[in-house]
């Protein structure tokens, strides 16, 4: 299999220290490896709360973030010598859809503007005729109908709508990767299924990969096949969702599946776990990034950072909680786990929709 993105012990850190810096560092993503396979299509879902360093991670893959330390890799070559007929292939291949559409439209345009910007740029039609059938297919796939939709502007169109049509537009461009940032946390529930099905059908039926951000585990657990979780930049731990929804290691990950409501108003929730403490910088922290939190916490977590942990050939964790287990050998999560079901999946009865 060959490697057509990958991320290589990267870090991405915000700040400055010295006589010009306020002497505040934030490391945003903490010495992540990752890759997505050309030949192998995958839903690979980034999960964490807000400030975890999802929204970063996609940032680097998109290329609008350069990495601290480490490097990205686009069909095996170090992004930042890529040449400018590389870089152009690079856009057009791994493509956006943002969490709120509305901030992609310019109000003062119709909608059928962000549909033909894209075909005219990369100057993928050679006449007008193509050009509204490619952008009627799009927006077929999607499910939206071309007659009901063109010709309108942006607030004319509902949030769901608008959101299908950025699906539209990254589909224009037979993108080989998708990157999702919360693409349906905009939109009502009703909508989501909608719009996370049209995703999961480009995946399956287009062989585009995606790349999911989202703090909701649920949809997480709908349509993926692997799960990062992320705490202060790290992960904490990673596997098929098949092994890590239904049977987390890290204290983190069971804090998340916890604190998802339940359906049931006689089930109480937990007490409330302790919080994030922001006052100590990310620089000062010598070990583990969870410990001011966790409930499990050992005195080596305050000083040492742990390793990752194989719990299966599925699953991983950083947490000394596992130290009995071998330590991973190749950092690459993405390309360690690989998932063997492309069945609907089942709700665990831990969380609810």
């Amino acid at each position: 299999m060959s490697t057509f993105l990958e991320l290589d012990h990267v870090t991405k850190t915000f700040g400055s220290e010295g006589m010009f810096g306020n002497g505040q560092i934030t490391v945003a993503v903490d010495d992540v490896s990752l890759s997505i396979d050309e030949d192998e299509a995958s839903i690979t879902t980034v999960a964490g709360e807000s400030g975890s360093g999802k929204t970063t991670l996609s940032r680097l893959l998109l290329g609008s973030h350069v990495p601290s330390d480490g490097r990205m890799l686009y069909r095996g070559k170090d992004f930042t010598k890529l040449t400018s007929r590389e870089r152009r292939n690079f856009r057009r291949e791994i493509q956006p859809i943002f969490q709120d559409p509305f901030e992609s439209y310019n109000p003062f345009y119709k909608v059928d503007h962000v549909l033909d910007a894209p075909i005219k740029n990369f100057k993928l039609a050679s006449s007008n005729r193509e050009k509204q059938r490619m952008i009627e297919d799009a927006l077929e796939m999607v499910g939206l109908l071309p007659g009901e939709t063109l010709g309108r502007f942006p607030h004319q169109l509902s949030g769901g709508q608008r959101q299908r049509i950025m699906v539209a537009r990254a589909l224009l461009l037979k993108p080989r990767v998708i990157l999702a940032d919360e693409p349906v946390s905009m939109v009502d529930a009703s909508l989501r299924a909608t719009i996370l099905d049209s995703i999961r059908r480009l995946n399956r039926d287009l062989g585009i990969s995606v790349v999911y951000v989202t703090h909701d585990l649920t949809t997480a657990y709908q349509i993926s096949d692997n799960l990062m979780i992320m705490y202060r930049g790290a992960v904490v731990e990673a596997g098929t969702v098949d092994e890590v929804i239904p049977n987390p290691q890290h204290p983190y990950t069971k804090l998340l599946i916890e604190s998802i409501p339940q359906p049931d108003p006689k089930n109480r929730w937990g007490s409330e776990p302790p919080q994030q403490n922001w006052d100590t910088s990310d620089t000062d922290m010598a070990g583990c990034r969870f410990a001011d939190r966790c409930p499990a916490v050992m005195d080596n977590c305050r000083t040492t950072v742990p390793a990752q942990y194989l719990i299966n050939k599925h699953q991983m964790t950083r947490c000394f909680l596992h130290e009995d287990k071998g330590e991973m050998e190749n950092p690459d999560i993405t390309s360690t786990f690989q998932t063997e079901s492309e069945t609907i999946k089942a709700v665990p009865a831990n969380m609810s929709i």
